[in-house]
């Protein structure tokens, strides 16, 4: 009988461990991390040194809830499509893990509830960027990458939106200023060379679902799209140099701008000299890199 019950029960721990890992597949737990960092940068960035951690908390929790619901319909949106990609296959929706119903309501009541705290913790406007930001992924952005390559200047926007709301959290209203449009800027332009290198290392895959995430629409991996990755990494690391020209932030940050974006406009070019996809990989490396990096250091150089 003991053989028994602790078969039984090894049984359900398995089963809630498989269900909690398909809910972090569908919610895109690691990207979803990203996402919260990058509205707590806006939110440091805005306060300095001295923050309530509460409100980093409830920020933390509200940025969480509504990139897991925009992430879930993403992948309600595409589960058919998902098929068609060895990266995305055993998505849960994608593999028949998990309901379709489930999977809605996960997004439904995630978005009820991150925004429900944003709203209630920070402000109407908060909130308002965030459902934002919500809508024109899942909505916008996400049908919009079989229609046109535009799709990732659409998708740059909700990609950028978090800085923002971090930003206007910590500031309210007077948050509306040339400092706060920096920021979202900088993370705008850093998702370009950033997903067009993606876009370069999975260009069958997204191919076989009818993805168009290249500048180009055809023969896309070419000196074209690594001209359009050098062109917009070089305006990233100029928009993230006036931050210094400002009296944003100080010389530490000028140092690290122009180390690592040196570094990634390098990886830029070594792209269009090969064109290969192990040049592609280097500069997806490097925008990994850049990003966190140099916000990590902004917040701890900030004058």
């Amino acid at each position: 009988m003991s053989t028994y019950s602790n078969s039984n029960n090894t049984g359900f721990l398995q089963l809630i461990a498989s269900k909690f890992e398909d809910h972090k597949q569908l919610v895109k737990f690691r990207l979803n991390l990203t996402v919260v960092f990058s509205a707590l940068f806006g939110y440091l960035m805005a306060v300095g040194g001295s923050f309530e951690w509460f409100s980093v908390l409830m920020l933390s929790v509200g940025g969480f809830f509504v990139t897991s619901s925009a992430n879930a319909i993403n992948q309600i949106i595409e589960k058919d499509y998902d098929k068609l990609m060895k990266r995305t296959a055993k998505r849960p929706l994608a593999a028949g893990r998990m309901e379709l119903t489930e999977a809605i309501l996960v997004a439904g009541l995630s978005a009820v509830m991150g925004l429900v705290v944003l709203w209630h913790f920070f402000s109407p406007m908060v909130a308002l960027l965030g459902a934002i930001s919500l809508i024109s992924y899942a909505f916008i952005y996400t049908p919009l990458k079989r229609i046109s390559p535009i799709a990732v200047f659409v998708g740059a926007i909700p990609g950028a939106l978090p800085v923002l709301i971090g930003w206007i959290a910590a500031t309210g209203a007077e948050g509306w200023n040339i400092y706060g449009y920096l920021l979202f800027s900088i993370q705008f332009l850093w998702q370009f060379p950033h997903f067009w290198a993606i876009g370069w290392m999975g260009y069958d895959d997204y191919k076989n679902a009818g993805f168009k995430l290249l500048p180009i629409e055809y023969d896309a991996r070419n000196k074209q799209t690594a001209n359009q990755i050098i062109l917009y990494t070089i305006a990233l690391v100029l928009v993230n140099l006036s931050t210094v020209l400002l009296g944003m932030c100080g010389y530490f940050t000028l140092a690290a701008v122009l180390l690592l974006g040196g570094y990634f406009i390098y990886t830029g070019v070594r792209l269009w000299n090969r064109c290969d996809h192990a040049s592609a990989l280097k500069v997806m490396f490097a925008s990994l890199l850049y990003l966190p990096l140099t916000q990590i250091i902004m917040v701890l150089d900030k004058v």
